[in-house]
C-alpha cells in the first residue's frame, strides 16, 4: 500500500507542475525504473507520449475515492511493470481507460500508437450498457476474450485493471463489493489461474476472501499474526538447506515463501488444524533445469522425503505453463517444510505467467519457449493454450448472453486440463499431428468426441479407450487413447439423446447436442424429425452408459423385425413352458423347455431339418439349441423321453458330459437331399438407431428367413441381438455372417451356444 500512496503524491505532483519536453513526467518515473529493471534497452518514449494523452484526458475526472482518476492507470501500469510487461502492453494500460472514459477515439490511439496499442485498448474497452443492458457485462467478456485469443496481453491488462479496483473497492455499497467479488471469483480469478499469473491471482483470492467470507478472513488473519509473533522453524531449516546446496556445489538461492491467506485458509479446512512449518514453504532456486534435480537429490538424501508430496511439474509442466518441483522433507526433530525448486527462468513465469512470454507476436521469443524445452521457431504463438482455443470455439456458437455466460463459468470452473489421443475415424478429416487433444479434467468420450470431430460426433455410436470398448459416458484420463466409431453418414439417422447432456464437461459439446436436440425436437406425434436418435428404434442406447431396456411393440426388452415372431419371456411358447419338455434338470440340454438364449419360442425341429439316425428312422430328431448344428458340421444324438432324438455337434459341452455320465450315443447323418436349416446367431454390436433395421436387411439380402428375434437390454453402450433364422442352404452360413458383420456398428458375429448345466 505505502506505494500506492507514494504514486498518488506523484500523480498529483504531476497535475501541478509542468514537464520539460521530451523528459518523463514524474507521476511515471518510478514506474520507468521498474520497467527498465526488466528491460534494460525500452524506449521509454511511448510512455511519456501515453501518460500525456491520458492525464490531459482524464483532467478534472475523480475516482469515488476522491483520488484523481489518472492514479488507476498509473497503478495498473505500475502492476504490470512490476511483472515484467514489455512496452507496448505498458502504453496500452496508461490508456486503456481513455476511449471509454473521455472523448478520445481509437482511430486517435490508432493514429498515435499504432495498430497494437489500439488492439489492446480496444479490447480492455467495455460495451455500452446503453446499447447491451443487462447482457453488457456478459457480452464485454466475450468480446475481451475474442481479442484475447489473438493477444492474451488484453487479459493481462484486464487483470491488473481488476486487481487495483479491487484494492480500492471499499469506498462501494456493500452490496457492490459482493457482486464485483463474485464475478472476480468466478471468472476473473480462474483466467489468471489458467494464464499462470500467480502474483495477480493470489491476491485477487485474498481481497476476494475478505469481501465474501469476512469471519473466516478475519480469524485466519489472527492465525497468521500469532505466528508471526512465534519463532518460525522454517528458518532453521532454510538454513540448513542453504549450507547443504552449498557444500554440494550447487549455487542456489534459498528463500522462506509465505503462504498468503486464503491459501493458509485452505490448507486448515484441509488438515483440521496448522502446525508451525504450514504458514509457509521453502524456494529454492537454481540456474538450469539439471541444477533442479540435483537439489532435490541433495534434500533427500539429508532429510526425510515425504514421497507422497513429490510431483514433477518440471517433466510434465501444468497447463499454465508452471514449472517447478514440490517436495517435503522432514528434519531430525519432525518439522516438515514442503519445498518448492525451481529455476529463476522459471520462476518468473511462475509468478508473472503468460505476462512474461512478451509479445506473442514476436519473430523470436527466449522467455518462454526455453521454458517450455521447445525451440521458439516451433512455437510462434505461447501464449494460445488449448482451453483458450476451445473457448474462442464455443463461444461463437453460444446463442445468447445468458449462455455464454453459464458456460464460461462452468468451463473456468476446471482447475486443470489433460491431454488425450484421439485419431481420425474413418471417413472423417484429419486431425492434428498424433491425435493431441487437450480437454479439461473430468471430460469424458462424448466430450472428446465434440472436441476432435465438431457436428460429425452426432454420429459417434462406441468408442474404445486404451483398446477396451467402453461406454461414451467414461471419463478420461490424461494419456488415455481413444477410438471413435461413427455410424455412416448415409443412413442419415442418428443423433445425440438428451442424456449425453449429462455426461459432457465442455461447454462446446453441450452447445451442439443442446442445438442438435432444438433442431429435431418431437412433433405433435411424438416423432422426432428425420434424422434424430429416437429412443423407440431397433434397440439403440441413445444415452452413454444408459441401462434402461429398448421399447417395442411386443414384450419388454424385445423388438419386432418384418415377418418375425418376437419371444416372450425368455423361453417356450406364449402361456408357459411345454410340460412334457424336458426341464433345466433334465439330461437334455437342448429340449424346448430351456431358457438359454437362443430364439425364445422357436419350434427346435423344423420340418426342413432333415437329420437321420441309421438306427431309429422314423424316430422324430430335434436340433438341439445349446449348439444349433447345421449341415455339414459332423453331429451325434441321444434319445430323450417321448422317443424323440435331440442332436447335438460333436464339438458341443453337451456330448462330452451326457457321454460321460452313461448315455447312449447314437449315430446320425445329414440326408442329402437337404435343401434348408435353421440357426441361432448371436450379434454383438455399439447400440444405434436403426440397427435392428439394417440388420434385418443384411440377413434378408442373404436370402436368409428370420423366424424369431431378440434384443437384450442394452449395457454400457453395447447390445446383443439374438436371431433364429431360416437358410435355404447351409453352405451360406458363413457369408451371411459375415454380411452381418459388415453391418455398422457390429463387431462380433457367432453361433448360439448355451453352457450346459452341471450333473
Amino acid at each position: 500500500m505505502s506505494a500506492v500512496r507514494n504514486l498518488r503524491k506523484l500523480s498529483r505532483a504531476a497535475l501541478l507542475s509542468a514537464t520539460p519536453r521530451n523528459a518523463l513526467p514524474d507521476a511515471i518515473e518510478h514506474v520507468a525504473k521498474v520497467h527498465r529493471a526488466h528491460h534494460p534497452e525500452a524506449d521509454l518514449r511511448p510512455l511519456r507520449r501515453a501518460y500525456v494523452l491520458a492525464e490531459s484526458s482524464h483532467r478534472g475526472q475523480m475516482r469515488k475515492s476522491g483520488e484523481p482518476y489518472i492514479t488507476h492507470p498509473l497503478a495498473v501500469t505500475l502492476l504490470l511493470a512490476q511483472l515484467g510487461a514489455e512496452t507496448t502492453t505498458l502504453t496500452a494500460s496508461l490508456l486503456h481507460d481513455t476511449v471509454e472514459d473521455t472523448e478520445v477515439t481509437l482511430d486517435q490511439v490508432r493514429t498515435e500508437f499504432g495498430d497494437e496499442v489500439c488492439y489492446l485498448v480496444d479490447g480492455v474497452t467495455k460495451l455500452e450498457k446503453v446499447d447491451y443492458g443487462a447482457a453488457a457485462e456478459p457480452e464485454t467478456f466475450r468480446k475481451m476474450l475474442v481479442a484475447a485469443g489473438d493477444d492474451v496481453r488484453v487479459m493481462s491488462i484486464k487483470l491488473a485493471d481488476r486487481l487495483h479496483n479491487m484494492r480500492t473497492l471499499g469506498v462501494m455499497r456493500p452490496e457492490k463489493q459482493a457482486r464485483i467479488a463474485k464475478v472476480t471469483r468466478d471468472v476473473l480469478i480462474p483466467l489468471a489461474e489458467r494464464l499462470g499469473i500467480q502474483a495477480l491471482k493470489s491476491e485477487l483470492e485474498d481481497l476476494v476472501f475478505a469481501i465474501l467470507h469476512p469471519e473466516d478472513h478475519r480469524r485466519t488473519r489472527a492465525l497468521m499474526r500469532d505466528h508471526a509473533a512465534r519463532a518460525d522453524p522454517l528458518t532453521e531449516i532454510a538454513a540448513q538447506a542453504r549450507r547443504l546446496v552449498r557444500e554440494a556445489g550447487i549455487a542456489a538461492q534459498v528463500l522462506i515463501r509465505p503462504r498468503h491467506t486464503l491459501s493458509v485458509h485452505k490448507l486448515l479446512l484441509k488438515r483440521g488444524e496448522l502446525g508451525p512449518g504450514d504458514f509457509g514453504r521453502l524456494l529454492v532456486l537454481v540456474g538450469e533445469d539439471a541444477d533442479c534435480y540435483a537439489v532435490l537429490g541433495e534434500l533427500h538424501t539429508c532429510f526425510t522425503p515425504l514421497i507422497s508430496e513429490f510431483k514433477d511439474f518440471i517433466a510434465a509442466p501444468k497447463f499454465n505453463l508452471y514449472q517447478s518441483l514440490h517436495t517435503a522433507i522432514a528434519d531430525d526433530r519432525g518439522r516438515v517444510a514442503e519445498v518448492l525448486v525451481r529455476t529463476r527462468r522459471m520462476h518468473r513465469v511462475a509468478e508473472a505467467g503468460v505476462i512474461a512470454l512478451g509479445d506473442p507476436h514476436a519473430a523470436s521469443e527466449e522467455a518462454v519457449p526455453e521454458a517450455l524445452g521447445e525451440p521458439a521457431a516451433e512455437r510462434t504463438d505461447p501464449t494460445r493454450p488449448g482451453w483458450l482455443s476451445r473457448l474462442l470455439e464455443w463461444q461463437s456458437h453460444a446463442p445468447d448472453p445468458d449462455t455464454f455466460w453459464t458456460e464460461l463459468r462452468d468451463e473456468l470452473a476446471a482447475d486443470r486440463e489433460i491431454t488425450v489421443y484421439c485419431a481420425a475415424p474413418a471417413g472423417s478429416e484429419p486431425g492434428p499431428a498424433g491425435g493431441a487433444l487437450p480437454l479439461p479434467a473430468g471430460a469424458s468420450c462424448v466430450d472428446a468426441a465434440y472436441a476432435r470431430l465438431g457436428e460429425a460426433a452426432h454420429r459417434c455410436i462406441g468408442v474404445r479407450v486404451n483398446g477396451r470398448l467402453t461406454a461414451l459416458s467414461t471419463v478420461l484420463h490424461d494419456g488415455d487413447a481413444v477410438q471413435l466409431f461413427l455410424e455412416s453418414a448415409a443412413g442419415g439417422s442418428s443423433g445425440p439423446s438428451p442424456e449425453w447432456l449429462e455426461h459432457v464437461r465442455t461447454p462446446a459439446a453441450r452447445i451442439a447436442i443442446r442445438r442438435w436436440l432444438a433442431q429435431h425436437a418431437p412433433g405433435e406425434d411424438g416423432r422426432r424429425e428425420p434424422g434424430a436418435a429416437v429412443r423407440e428404434h431397433d434397440g439403440a442406447v441413445p444415452a452413454p452408459g444408459a441401462h434402461e431396456p429398448p421399447e417395442a411393440h411386443g414384450a419388454p426388452g424385445t423388438h419386432r423385425a418384418p415377418g418375425a415372431h418376437v419371444a416372450r419371456g425368455a423361453g417356450g411358447p406364449p402361456g408357459g413352458p411345454d410340460p412334457d419338455a424336458p426341464g433345466p434338470d433334465s439330461p437334455d440340454p437342448g429340449g424346448t423347455g430351456g431358457a438359454g438364449a437362443g430364439a425364445a419360442g422357436a419350434d427346435p425341429a423344423p420340418a426342413e431339418s432333415t437329420p437321420v439316425v441309421d438306427d431309429r428312422p422314423n424316430a422324430p430328431v430335434r436340433l438341439a439349441r445349446c449348439c444349433t448344428p447345421v449341415p455339414p458340421d459332423a453331429v451325434t444324438g441321444f434319445a430323450v423321453r417321448g422317443g424323440a432324438v435331440t442332436v447335438h455337434r460333436d464339438t458341443c459341452q453337451a456330448v462330452a458330459r451326457m457321454t460321460a455320465s452313461g448315455r447312449i450315443a447314437l449315430d446320425v447323418r445329414w440326408q442329402q437331399s437337404v435343401t434348408g436349416c435353421r440357426v441361432t446367431l448371436y450379434a454383438e454390436a455399439l447400440g444405434r438407431p436403426r440397427l435392428l433395421a439394417d440388420l434385418t436387411e443384411a440377413i434378408a439380402a442373404e436370402g436368409a428367413a428370420v423366424v424369431s428375434a431378440d434384443v437384450e437390454p442394452p449395457r454400457e453402450q453395447r447390445v446383443r441381438h439374438t436371431y433364429t433364422l431360416q437358410l435355404p442352404d447351409a453352405r451360406g452360413l458363413p457369408a451371411l455372417m459375415r454380411a452381418m458383420l459388415r453391418v455398422p456398428g457390429v463387431y462380433d458375429v457367432t453361433r448360439a451356444v448355451r453352457r450346459p448345466s452341471a450333473i
